[in-house]
């Protein structure tokens, strides 16, 4: 990490326990980042947090040494039974559930406080079996812990130290119900500490915070524009049919050593992984439909750098933790503007810079405006040469699916077409991609394709039915309830 990344905050005048201070020792810890040295001192005081910091910004560690001095410091409930954790991390991917994990394993390898995982797409049994046999620290995403307290393989009664990792993405995944069915099995806010983290701290998340919180500070560090100052952003201007072309020629030119490429639909990374492996580019694609084990594979090929690109969405993409990212390609410009800042803040981490390429198509650009508007500043614009669209061979056509098909993309599929598709329409709530993460325990199925179409279509005659039988004023008879 960068010496200009971090503060004169030493971890050592934090008075932390011994056992702690050596595993931080281990993993090279001397000095605090900004985000450690605004909200360590409140979590270690016993004081909740409710934090604004992007993934690599040195936020994981910030939760898990106030959790560790917490557990560390404070006596075991007398009433605590085998299977009742005494610290629970929520995190809403399987990734970064694992990434967590290693570095609680780092940090407290010299506590002797045992650590679990619950998530989806792994050996149900195994899980269960360690779980069974007692553990204090429990890390895992939404549905697999719901899973295991409704089959009483877990005990959240004795719970001292709760942590909300990404909770704006737990939003954006639709896990939020499965979030409240967790807080609200657990001891009272005031008996335990409550750490919560987010990219931003919306409105939504603000409400989620003081409504299962102790009164939370909230501490804010702005990170986009010290991000977006770092790098080297450009945009090209290509057709739809020069987009597959530029971005071989670029990835063959630049060589990158570790490069992502972010496109908006999971069909289209497919598309891209197809793409580049015809052409000699050593890629893959990180979506829902790739089983646990070979993701995980995936992930530590890219950090060791034996896979060069790396193609995703931002659902399949988010609270990943990459390091060394050279350049980041924006193949299809995001729909959102705060999408587009945390891709490109995958590059230039931990105070070094990076490249951002991006792809103003015929279908994206759009987007433009808005992005520019939310970064204060025009990205310069870059010419298409001729040298950099070399003829590319194009790989046969992936089946599509023919049954009801979930979206990988922020904004779901987009019906079946490729690169230089158009851009699917907003949803009020985004959906989760299949098998990025547990699906939410108490979300309604939701189904596209052509059997989600003919029920879409007869839900919205039979809609169209009851707004003919309604009063002249266009309201129903009746208010309809709505739930949580």
């Amino acid at each position: 990490m960068a010496d200009s990344h971090l503060t004169e905050l030493s971890f050592s005048s934090l008075h932390l326990p011994e056992t702690l201070q050596k595993g931080l020792a281990d993993a090279s810890f001397e000095r605090c980042t900004p985000i450690q040295a605004q909200t360590l001192p409140q979590a270690l005081a016993g004081m909740d947090v409710a934090g604004q910091a992007q993934t690599g910004t040195g936020k994981t560690a910030a939760f898990l040494v106030a959790l560790y001095a917490r557990l560390i410091r404070e006596p075991i409930p007398a009433s605590r039974s085998l299977n009742a954790p005494r610290a629970l991390v929520v995190a809403p991917t399987r990734e970064l559930a694992v990434q967590i994990h290693g570095d609680a394993e780092t940090l407290g390898s010299h506590t002797g406080l045992r650590l679990g995982l619950a998530f989806g797409g792994v050996d149900y049994e195994k899980q269960k079996h360690h779980l069974e046999q007692g553990v204090d620290i429990l890390i895992g995403t939404p549905g697999r812990i719901i899973d295991f307290f409704k089959q009483r393989v877990i005990d959240l009664r004795c719970v001292q130290v709760l942590v909300l990792d990404e909770a704006d993405r737990m939003f954006d995944l639709g896990f939020i119900a499965d979030i409240r069915y967790i807080l609200r099995r657990l001891p009272a806010p005031d008996q335990r500490l409550n750490m919560l983290f987010s990219a931003t701290l919306s409105q939504r998340v603000l409400e989620l915070a003081y409504e299962h919180m102790n009164d939370p500070t909230l501490v804010r560090i702005e990170p986009d524009k010290m991000t977006v100052d770092r790098i080297r952003q450009v945009i090209y201007y290509p057709s739809n049919d020069e987009k597959p072309r530029l971005l071989v020629g670029l990835l063959k030119h630049m060589d990158p050593r570790r490069s992502m490429v972010f496109v908006n639909t999971r069909r289209a990374a497919e598309d891209i992984e197809g793409l580049l492996q015809s052409n000699g580019i050593n890629a893959e694609a990180i979506s829902g439909d790739v089983p646990q084990r070979k993701r995980l594979r995936m992930l530590r090929d890219f950090h060791e750098g034996t896979l060069a690109v790396l193609i995703g969405t931002d659902v399949a993409s988010r609270g990943l933790h990459i390091p060394d990212v050279s350049h980041v390609f924006n193949y299809d410009l995001p729909q959102d503007p705060e999408d587009y800042v945390h891709r490109i803040g995958r590059t230039a981490r931990a105070g070094t810079d990076g490249d951002a390429i991006s792809f103003g198509c015929e279908d994206y650009v759009i987007s433009l405006p808005d992005i520019e508007a939310y970064i204060d500043r025009k990205i310069p614009v870059a010419a298409v040469p001729l040298e950099l669209l070399p003829e590319i061979s194009i790989p046969a056509p992936r089946p599509r699916h023919s049954g009801p098909h979930r979206g990988g993309g922020r904004h779901g599929s987009n019906g079946g077409r490729s690169h230089g598709s158009r851009p699917p329409p907003r949803r009020s709530q985004p959906r989760p991609a299949q098998g990025s993460s547990d699906q939410p325990a108490t979300a309604a199925p939701q189904e596209t394709g052509p059997a989600g179409d003919a029920q879409g279509n007869g839900a919205k005659r039979r809609r169209r039915r009851r707004r003919g039988n309604r009063p002249a004023g266009g309201q129903p008879d009746t208010p309809t309830p709505t739930s949580e």
